[in-house]
């Protein structure tokens, strides 16, 4: 069994034993038991308390990410990307209040590498995600870019479709998504909460439009 399946079923608050001992009972190095024991920790399933030793916590196991079958159909699709404008919007508000100006940096870099992307010829998607993803980063929330980072299937499926699928003139498109992107950029660096929330939401609404048509 490997160590994180171990601990997963010992009981809460249970006491584990020494790295020596665990390491021969689970037939793994120190080094591999340490690494697994610092992924735990990460996790919250683990927790020192000095001068007794490591405790297994009552944390309930991390939600893996939704499969990218969960997309199932157009209207799973649209209520993904609903759902973003809603998540987005208030993490972009969030980001003007709260982001630091090492933040804003990475965000300006990611809205760069993006652009040069696309002006490189490629699909962006990685540029794109990484843009939505500074932006949560930078809310002051670490669940707003957990969930992000759990949902980056559907952002990246969502995000190629729209690309393939889209009505309008290649070049349109692209001009029209790096406008929203510097909209957002400039609203979160001028500390614009409400302005940055209505920019976050109208760069989604616009990829809704643009895959499902304004009449939609």
């Amino acid at each position: 069994m490997c160590f994180s399946c171990w601990a997963h079923r010992a009981s809460s608050r249970a006491r584990l034993p020494g790295e020596t001992a665990l390491s021969q009972r689970l037939g793994v190095s120190r080094p591999v038991l340490r690494q697994a024991l610092a992924r735990l920790r990460e996790e919250g399933r683990l927790y020192a308390r000095k001068g007794s030793g490591t405790f297994v916590t009552d944390a309930l196991p991390q939600a893996k990410p939704i499969s990218l079958s969960t997309l199932k159909n157009i209207a799973d699709i649209r209520a993904f990307l609903e759902f973003r404008c809603f998540m987005e919007g208030e993490g972009a508000a969030r980001a003007a209040l709260m982001r630091t100006t090492d933040q804003m940096y990475h965000i300006r870099l990611c809205r760069e590498r993006f652009e040069q992307a696309l002006a490189d010829g490629s699909d962006a998607i990685e540029e794109d995600v990484a843009f939505h993803d500074a932006v949560a980063q930078a809310c002051g929330n670490r669940f707003f870019s957990m969930t992000m980072n759990a949902l980056a299937p559907q952002t990246r499926f969502s995000i190629g479709l729209s690309r393939s699928l889209a009505g309008r003139p290649q070049g349109e498109r692209r001009a029209g998504v790096c406008q929203e992107h510097a909209a957002v950029e400039q609203a979160i660096e001028q500390q614009d909460a409400a302005t940055a929330r209505q920019a976050m939401e109208a760069h989604l609404r616009g990829g809704i439009a643009r895959l499902f048509g304004h009449s939609a």
